[in-house]
């Protein structure tokens, strides 16, 4: 029971100091913090990936999975916009 506490409790600390550093951005610089943001989703997922290797709960192979969608997720979507900024910069014919 303690370990939820305190995975919840870095989890509402991380949550509120994410959207505080992300707040303060300014929108011109949202799309290479995207690109950035990919590196970081890839270490959440390795991450991920090892909580739920360890089969000690179910609760944990659950947030595990949830984990490594919602990072999976995120890179793609970061893949995607940087594509996007990338070909806005093509020449086109």
């Amino acid at each position: 029971m303690g370990e939820i506490i305190i995975g919840l409790y870095v989890f509402v600390l991380a949550t509120l100091a994410g959207r505080e550093v992300i707040g303060k951005v300014p929108p011109t610089l949202h799309t290479p913090l995207m690109s950035g943001a990919n590196a970081i989703s890839g270490i959440a997922i390795i991450g991920a990936l090892l909580v739920t290797q360890t089969e000690s709960s179910q609760l944990r192979t659950i947030l595990g999975i949830v984990a490594v969608v919602m990072a999976m997720i995120n890179v793609v979507g970061g893949f995607m916009v940087t594509d996007r900024m990338l070909n806005m910069f093509k020449k086109h014919d």
